[in-house]
């Protein structure tokens, strides 16, 4: 077993010095002033830029709070396993978004034509590679008021936290390896596919179907979350469920992280340094208030006590459920996004029918129904051109409805057959010895320490 092991680190090093030897040797184009695709630089709008690169910051420091908020969860043989495989998606996903996905997600549209119109499944894996035509030229069609190069390295912190939320579900018991070639086939495979067909300006969901997903309920939270549980049936559960968390304060730490970075996630999906963009700083922070407390009060109307981790929970889940209509949405019905989600999330937390499966620290429960809450509440209550439920917008509630079910479907199949895939080739689950060990000294050799 351990010169298996041993060939397939290899593989992987062998891998990442072909990427970088690739990238030294690329011939890198560079944008003609006269390219339609291409504004000229002088288009470029200051205040849009600094916003964008603070934005950008913020939406990195995410996936180290998401760190310390699963790892301080987690029973203490599995704290540092757990955090690395949220700080290690910083690194793999970082070099995948800059060789590949970047292209895959808003390169040219490749897909079906209706009506005379084309709209993308995918992007053109050829247009961006390596970050070739990315420089100082704003997009004409993708926002034209910051340099392509910004705009690339802020949704590439969105492609970052995404595979780092399924983390949670699979915690305690996956091999280290198998989960780095997972998060490789999921960029590629879903997230860049959904990234395309939901942002892209002539991408399927967004375009024909008229998906308003300001800033990743669909893309992030919801692929995040169904791809969790798919985990969950094709791995199985940890030998020893009962597990006390390390360390709450992690919890709390992480939590705050993760709501300041939060404003950089959907206000900085504005792309603009404007009113839409201080609106969803707004009814980030009003609806994760909302889903905190809501969660709080739940939890006590249940004969639960109120607990640091429950508050943190909700309001996570808070988070999760405006990011779809942070920019679409008023003030007010924000408080009631929050409100509404934490109970459903919370319900679903509880029900003894999906906790038999095991999903460790509750990601489906938290992401994805957050996820499928928001955006079914953005189709009901969303301030947006062509309206919404409540605004006369009665084919864009059944679009967006039908939208919902295909990127469930999608993510939960595609996500089961990656699995498979990946187990062909490297065994998903650490061996019986090593999980009574525990993932921190059988897979990395270190413990905590306390």
């Amino acid at each position: 077993m351990e010169k298996k092991l041993e060939k397939r680190w290899i593989a992987a090093f062998i891998i990442t010095a072909a990427l970088a030897i690739t990238g030294l040797f690329w011939d890198h184009a560079v944008v003609a002033d006269n390219n339609p695709k291409f504004n000229s630089p002088d288009t470029i709008v200051p205040a849009d830029v600094a916003w964008l690169l603070t934005a950008a910051c913020l939406v990195l420091l995410m996936t180290p709070g998401l760190a310390f908020f699963y790892g301080g969860m987690v029973g203490k043989k599995n704290v540092i396993s757990t955090m690395l495989k949220s700080f290690i998606c910083l690194g793999v996903i970082s070099m995948l978004w800059v060789a590949v996905g970047f292209s895959l997600s808003f390169g040219d549209p490749i897909g079906i034509t209706i009506d005379g119109v084309k709209y993308g499944l995918i992007g053109n894996p050829t247009d961006f590679a390596f970050f070739d035509y990315v420089d100082q030229h704003p997009s004409a069609t993708m926002a034209s008021t910051i340099p392509f190069i910004l705009f690339a390295l802020f949704q590439m912190k969105f492609a970052v936290i995404t595979p780092a939320i399924i983390t949670g579900a699979l915690a305690e018991r996956i091999r280290f390896i198998s989960f780095l070639l997972f998060i490789c086939l999921f960029c590629i495979f879903i997230y860049a596919p959904l990234c395309h067909m939901v942002w892209h300006p002539n991408g399927l969901l967004g375009a024909y179907f008229g998906v308003k997903d300001f800033a990743g309920g669909t893309v992030v939270h919801m692929s995040a979350g169904f791809a969790a549980i798919a985990g969950v049936l094709c791995i199985g559960k940890r030998k020893n469920l009962e597990y006390i968390p390390t360390n709450i304060p992690f919890v709390l730490l992480g939590t705050g992280m993760l709501w300041f970075g939060w404003f950089g996630f959907n206000a900085g999906s504005a792309l603009a340094a404007n009113s839409t963009a201080a609106m969803a700083f707004a009814t980030t922070t009003i609806a994760s208030a909302s889903a905190m407390l809501t969660w709080s009060f739940f939890d006590r109307l249940n004969g639960r006590k109120v607990s640091a981790l429950g508050a943190c929970i909700g309001a996570v889940v808070g988070l999760v459920a405006i990011t779809p209509a942070a920019g679409f949405v008023s003030i007010p019905k924000s408080i009631f996004f929050g409100f509404s989600a934490a109970i459903v999330s919370n319900v679903m937390a509880h029900w003894p029918r999906l906790k038999r499966y095991d999903d460790t620290l509750d990601v489906f429960a938290c992401h994805g129904v957050g996820g499928i809450m928001g955006m079914i509440l953005t189709a009901i209550f969303a301030e947006v051109p062509g309206g919404s439920l409540l605004h006369g917008g009665w084919n864009v509630f059944g679009h967006h409805m039908i939208a919902l079910v295909l990127v469930a479907v999608f993510s939960f199949f595609g996500a089961m057959l990656l699995y498979k895939f990946t187990n062909l080739f490297i065994p998903l689950r650490v061996s019986e010895e090593a999980e009574d060990q525990g993932l921190d000294l059988s897979q990395h050799n270190e413990t905590l320490g306390l």
